[in-house]
């Protein structure tokens, strides 16, 4: 089990990584299924995708009603509106990380000559 980082969600198992040699994609919630393929359950890599970037969402979400309420003076905690949208932050710089270095390796893939 890989432990959650930030608030991106309860972390990926390797349970929700299989199939993925296998072609096995999920059908994910909002049509990211279809858009992938779709297979069986929610137990493959396109379902894995769908969770996190539905997390990555709700963190977005509740930041940003943090820092409503922070501004307009509403909130009983600041400490933890603060922490909120600080993992958030560090949530979307991982997924913007993620997301160059798989470009970086499908480029890698194209450009490999056999």
């Amino acid at each position: 089990m890989i432990p959650p980082i930030g608030s991106i969600g309860g972390g990926l198992s390797l349970a929700a990584l299989e199939g993925v040699g296998q072609g096995g994609q999920a059908a994910g919630a909002g049509g990211a299924g279809a858009a992938a393929g779709t297979g069986r359950g929610g137990s493959g890599f396109g379902g894995a995708l769908t969770e996190a970037i539905d997390s990555l969402e709700q963190s977005q979400d509740s930041a940003s009603s943090a820092s409503e309420a922070l501004a307009t003076g509403t909130v009983a905690d600041p400490e933890s509106a603060v922490v909120t949208v600080q993992d958030a932050q560090l949530a979307m710089e991982l997924a913007a990380q993620i997301r160059t270095k798989a470009t970086e390796a499908v480029q890698s893939v194209f450009n490999t000559q056999v």
